[in-house]
This record gives structure tokens, sequence and C-alpha cells, in this order.
């Protein structure tokens, strides 16, 4: 039986505990778009989740090679999503990792990190735009804009996505440090 979810995550580490406490409960992910998940029935822990965001757009050859790749080694792509792809492998085949090494792990995180940053430059930038433009109207007209309350919004996205791009850069941060120790 299918069972559709409609949830937010902003942070794909606690999305994929989600997925594999889904599975633990009996419910493998079958499809997803933004926000939306559609599961099956399937054996409780039957599958484990990683999550993964692509070093480009799935319609890349590169990209699709890459996909390929993973796939030949048991590891199945169950979806995509923009550049985030949800890969799944059968628990009884043993824990799985998308990334062998630190090194990888920090490629992965750097491309989160770049994600959040640009994301949090442009909401900035128009939130700002916005209230300028609100402020200058109010000066010159003598009353305010509506863009000085439109521009609150965007100024709001910026600062959470920029709390998200350093939670990462933390983590990054904390890699960085185990990979010095290491060498």
């Amino acid at each position: 039986m299918k069972q559709v979810v409609r949830k937010l995550f902003f942070d794909y580490e606690k999305e994929e505990a989600w997925l594999n406490d889904m599975s633990a409960r009996g419910l493998a992910l079958t499809d997803l778009s933004w926000g939306r998940y559609v599961f099956e029935d399937a054996e409780p822990g039957e599958y484990l989740y990683r999550i993964e965001l692509l070093e480009g757009p799935v319609k890349d050859p590169a990209v699709r090679k890459y996909i390929e790749f993973v796939e030949g080694t048991g590891i199945e792509a169950v979806a995509t999503y923009m550049r985030w792809a949800y890969f799944r492998k059968k628990a009884a085949d043993g824990p799985f990792d998308m990334f062998s090494d630190i090194g990888s792990r920090l490629k992965h995180y750097r491309r989160i990190s770049r994600m959040w940053f640009a994301f949090t430059i442009i909401e900035l930038v128009a939130g700002f735009l916005n209230v300028g433009i609100g402020v200058a109207s109010w000066v010159v007209r003598g009353e305010p804009s509506g863009n000085l309350v439109i521009g609150i919004a965007p100024i709001a996205l910026g600062i959470l996505f920029l709390q998200l791009g350093a939670r990462v850069q933390r983590k990054i941060n904390g890699l960085v440090r185990e990979q010095r120790i290491r060498e």
C-alpha cells in the first residue's frame, strides 16, 4: 500500500535519519518531490538510505555515469530531486556509506556549504534591495512602500540559510582538523 507523507527538511542528515526511521517502521521510499515522499510497505528495516548532493544536474552525462557506477555496487538510486540523489541498499547486505574517506566527505560538505551560501546571498540581496526601495519610496513620497515589508521575508530566509551554511561549515572545519591529525 502506498503512503504519501508531506514534510520539509533543511538538513539532509536529519532527512536521511528520518528515511531510515521510516524504513525501520516498514515503509520503503519509492519516489519524492519537494516535500512529498511516497512510501510503500516493506519489511521493517529492509533498507538503509543515504542522500548525496551530486556534483551537477542529474542529466549531466558525468553525473549519470556516477549514478550508474554506484548502482553497479549494489546500491539502488531510488529517486533524484534537483541535484539530490536518494540511494538505498538492503540492510541485510550490511551498512554502507556514500563516502569512503574524509576527502570525499569534505567534497560533499563543501558542495552543500556552497549551495547554502549561494542561497544566502541571493535572498539577502533581494531582501535588502526591496527594503532599500521601500525606504527610498518612504523618503520621496512620504509613505512606506510594500517593498519594505516584502523585503523582510527574503532577509529572514537569508539569515536561515546562513545559519544552515554555518552549521555545515563547522562540520567541514571538524573534518579538516581530523584530516590533519591523520596525516
